[in-house]
């Protein structure tokens, strides 16, 4: 009999040896495809289509790291995007998102290690009556049973599917981290945008402030002539017109940089009632932007380099849905001691162990293997067409914004050229109708068209620097794609 124990224990060894050579040796079988950023469907231009001269002559130079928004040269806005990106609640959301995937990846991540299981110490009266290995007398119908014991499990990666299932997830947490990057970018063009609008309208309030100024002052001529008899009622209500209307624009103005002012104190994460900046007309200049090549965008705009990360996590994904088809292999081992309500319970003759592997194997699931592999592939399908699209916008944003910069340069000198006439027109009625050569109705539309002139001059101001905001936005705005974190980074969750 001992040999015959001896064989069983021999026996054992050898089918344990062959299920770890076994293990080993499809360990590592990765059934993803190879990964390459898709192709796009037609080549990168060499250079951009409608560079001007807001873009520097020499196109391999790209927008320098960092800050890019002090290219305006205000330090007060240079403190109001330092306060946005700390106190900011959607960019904090973003950053929880981040953080979350991360998570997400050290959970799966731990697949990858055994687990080990405790129960505690663990009593129950168990009641047998019926046992069919009782024996009567001996055996009593009620009796202890204390257990204390460890459990663990371990998975073999055979088909590579716990690996592909640990790079999806990292590739989807670089992702997130490029999305994080896009919302902080966004929030801070809009920053930007915001404060730029706010100081056209200061501007455009000074200007209807000397406006209102002038207009009293010939209100006040006109009214003077009209008692003297030498204008008509005409003239007065017309002057009083030009007067109302122009107070009538400034009040409205007013509102609106009101509304500009507390949209930028939500962003900076401040309460409107208690958020104020105090004006100043002056626009910034519309600053030199480096545009570099085309190709480098790809690499620049964080919003391409997260569509690309999820088209390698699709990718994947059809590994792990490929190595369903194939068995599963686990080794589980249980270990512990177990007495009928004795108290010596940690004892040696009282303890069980066992040890072996689990093999799973889908036989007939109802075509369930087959559509979860179709899915994958259409949701491979799916990023890669989404991350050609991305590209494809970035790169009609760039020449969207370049174009607008270039032609908005040449109205903004149209705009100061027909304003300069327009004042030239005013001072010429204004003189005739003091001289009693006109009435006072060329006066009104001189000085209508002249305002009108001075403000549109001011809004192309305006809008050439918004351009230039979302240029910056479209450039990916100094953000490179070697700030993106690699996969050890966004594996070590402790590393926040």
């Amino acid at each position: 009999m001992k040999g015959l124990g001896f064989g069983k224990q021999k026996g054992r060894a050898a089918h344990l040896t062959l299920f770890g050579f076994l293990a080993l040796f499809l360990n590592g079988c990765d059934l993803a495809p190879k990964y390459d950023p898709p192709a796009l469907l037609t080549p990168i231009p060499a250079s951009y289509a409608s560079a001007g001269p807001f873009q520097p002559a020499t196109p391999m130079d790209t927008l320098p790291r960092g800050p890019w928004w002090e290219a305006y040269h205000d330090p007060l806005l240079n403190r109001l995007v330092a306060r946005l990106n700390v106190a900011n609640p959607t960019l904090s959301a973003a950053v929880a998102n981040y953080d979350a995937a991360r998570a997400y990846v050290a959970q799966v991540n731990a697949n990858l290690f055994p687990f080990f299981i405790g129960s505690g110490w663990n009593y129950s009266i168990q009641q047998s009556q019926q046992r069919p290995l009782r024996i009567p007398g001996i055996f009593p119908n009620q009796y202890g049973d204390n257990v204390l014991a460890l459990q663990s499990t371990y998975e073999f990666d055979l088909w590579n599917q716990i690996h592909n299932r640990i790079a999806s997830a990292q590739a989807s947490a670089q992702a997130t981290a490029a999305d994080l990057a896009n919302v902080q970018l966004s929030l801070q063009a809009n920053l930007v945008n915001d404060y730029i609008v706010l100081r056209s309208y200061d501007a455009q309030i000074k200007l209807l402030n000397d406006t209102v100024t002038a207009y009293a002052s010939n209100l006040r001529l006109v009214r003077d002539r009209f008692e003297g008899k030498i204008a008509s009622g005409i003239d007065l209500a017309q002057a009083q017109y030009l007067y109302d209307g122009a107070n009538a624009l400034r009040t409205q103005t007013i509102a609106q940089r009101a509304l500009i002012e507390h949209a930028i104190a939500s962003l900076v994460g401040e309460p409107a009632s208690s958020f104020s900046i105090p004006p100043s007309p002056v626009l910034p200049q519309v600053p030199v932007i480096p545009t570099g090549v085309p190709s480098t965008l790809l690499q620049r705009r964080p919003d391409i380099v997260a569509a690309e990360r999820a088209v390698a996590a699709a990718n994947q994904q059809i590994g792990v849905a490929r190595s369903a088809f194939f068995p599963a292999l686990t080794l589980t081992a249980i270990g512990g001691f177990e007495n009928s309500g004795a108290a010596n319970l940690i004892s040696l003759p009282l303890s069980f162990w066992t040890v072996g592997p689990n093999y799973i194997l889908p036989l007939f699931e109802g075509g369930l293997r087959h559509a979860e592999l179709a899915g994958a592939y259409a949701q491979y399908r799916a990023t890669a067409a989404q991350y050609r699209a991305t590209v494809l916008a970035a790169f009609q944003q760039v020449e969207d914004e370049m174009s607008l910069l270039n032609n908005l340069a040449v109205a903004l000198q149209q705009q100061k050229a027909t304003a300069a006439d327009a004042e030239h027109y005013t001072r010429l009625a204004t003189d005739s109708f003091i001289e009693g050569a006109s009435n006072y109705l060329d006066v009104n539309v001189a000085e209508t068209e002249a305002l009108g002139a001075e403000l549109q001059a001011i809004i192309i101001a305006q809008q050439q620097l918004q351009a230039s905001v979302r240029l910056f936005e479209a450039l990916g705005g100094g953000w490179s794609v070697q700030d993106l974190p690699t996969p050890r980074q966004v594996t070590d969750y402790s590393a926040q």
